[in-house]
């Protein structure tokens, strides 16, 4: 499953790190770039390229909830449910979207384009309640905003995220970003948002 050519990409990836060990992440999220998760095969090669024990590398694999032990959708959709964006909405959010989707948490839909999960706070409270594709935020959403993002994914064309990228990345091109693989977006679209800079401004005024 891995070529010579991701090999190559693993050993740069490797000696980022004086001690090679630190590197299980990185290596973690670049095999899930090319499976769509952590396969049992990507485990062993982890642990043979880092001269470690196939046990610490699945430590970290099954530690870490970024990390997926089976296949997810091309588009990762995440519900946050923490005390926030469940006041705000969250809970009925997540479960309008098992509903429309027909599955339940960690479930992925027949055609494999969205699969399903409640995360914890994603740090984004100011723009509750919140919910991420692939890692990347849409803030301020609402049951039927929702819906009617997974049924854009469903079909292909999902719009851009609130803040990032200006278009929506697959759950694997986002796993290399990870890695530390640089796709080159770090600086589209809209970065910190009025209600982020919102303390700031109000420091610099003096209030």
């Amino acid at each position: 499953m891995f070529s010579d050519q991701d090999l190559q990409v693993m050993d740069s990836i490797i000696k980022r790190y004086p001690r090679s060990r630190s590197a299980i992440m990185p290596l973690l999220h670049y095999v899930q770039s090319k499976a769509g998760y952590v396969t049992s095969e990507g485990i062993e090669l982890v642990a043979k390229l880092l001269t470690i024990e196939t046990a610490e590398v699945s430590a970290v694999a099954t530690f870490y909830t970024q990390y997926k032990r089976k296949p997810v959708g091309e588009y990762h959709v995440g519900v946050c449910t923490n005390t926030l964006c469940a006041v705000m909405g969250g809970d009925e959010i997540f479960a309008g979207l098992k509903d429309h989707l027909g599955i339940e948490n960690d479930g992925v839909t027949a055609d494999g384009k969205v699969s399903l999960e409640h995360i914890e706070c994603n740090a984004a409270c100011d723009y509750a309640p919140v919910v991420m594709a692939n890692w990347e935020f849409y803030d301020n959403q609402t049951v039927q905003s929702s819906k009617d993002l997974v049924d854009s994914m469903r079909q292909g064309n999902p719009p851009a995220p609130t803040r990032g990228p200006n278009s929506l990345p697959t759950w694997k091109e986002n796993s290399a970003v990870l890695a530390g693989i640089n796709d080159g977006r770090a600086n589209e679209g809209v970065q910190a948002g009025q209600p982020t800079l919102l303390g700031l401004k109000l420091s610099k005024e003096g209030k």
